[in-house]
């Protein structure tokens, strides 16, 4: 099994949240979207239950609310779009965002990733826009 995991991930973002220098947008590049390309390079080469095994273990608290809120709602959200079963940890009603967090920093990305936000970041108070999840 890959060695992939949202564990390690949640703890190089902990080391950028304690440091204080980086924004949301970097938190969010570092933090979430290095995991994605890691998932779905999991994903192409080992197959959906070695993906799916990336995020079977709960990660450490992060000491920022919205990013353990989107590891949580990252989870549900490719084991919605690639049909695996989430688990327990990413369903806590508890990973949500306080208060919420806009990972744009302009107030133009923010109006529209009120509107753009998938279902499974809305619900625990992250919003991004329709782009910030497309890898190419």
């Amino acid at each position: 099994m890959s060695q992939v995991l949202v564990a390690s991930a949640a703890g190089s973002a902990r080391m950028l949240v304690d440091a204080g220098s980086a924004g949301s947008e970097a938190l969010w590049r570092f933090g979430v979207l290095q995991l994605l390309d890691d998932y779905d390079s999991v994903l192409r080469h080992e197959g959906v239950n070695a993906a799916a095994g990336v995020f079977a273990d709960e990660p450490a608290p992060t000491g920022h609310s919205g990013l353990d809120a989107a590891y949580a709602a990252l989870t549900c959200w490719l084991a919605k779009r690639d049909g695996w079963a989430a688990p327990e940890w990413a369903r806590d009603p508890s990973r949500v965002a306080r208060p919420w967090w806009f990972v744009s920093d302009s107030a133009y990305g923010r109006s529209w990733a009120l509107v753009q936000s998938p279902g499974e970041f809305r619900i625990r108070g992250v919003f991004i826009t329709d782009t910030a999840l497309a890898r190419v």
